[in-house]
């Protein structure tokens, strides 16, 4: 495995139990962890939203939040955020001394 897989399961492991990621979603956590990498504790939920969409357009590209951050519903904008919260502390266990990645 690389590390990006290593990064994306670290990011899994942050997720919070209430969190429900799709069926199937490697590819979006390799997604992810490519965000953390690029932006690590600046990554927005706009971030988050903005890689789902890019990998939900490969799965279902008629999926109705398909739409801009903006153009959500607050209950849909609330659904990224422990994503983000998840990538943050992904973050920051990385970045501990002795830590590699």
């Amino acid at each position: 495995m690389s590390y990006l897989c290593d990064d994306a399961r670290l990011i899994q492991s942050h997720l919070p139990p209430q969190a429900r990621p799709p069926e199937d979603a490697d590819a979006l956590f390799l997604i992810y962890a490519v965000l953390m990498r690029a932006k690590g504790l600046g990554v927005t939920d706009v971030d988050v939203h903005d890689a789902w969409a890019a990998w939900m357009e490969t799965r279902n590209p008629g999926h109705p939040a398909l739409v801009p951050f903006d153009s959500l519903d607050e209950s849909t904008r609330l659904a990224d955020l422990p994503y983000v919260q998840a990538i943050h502390a992904a973050t920051r266990e990385r970045a501990r001394p002795g830590r590699s990645g």
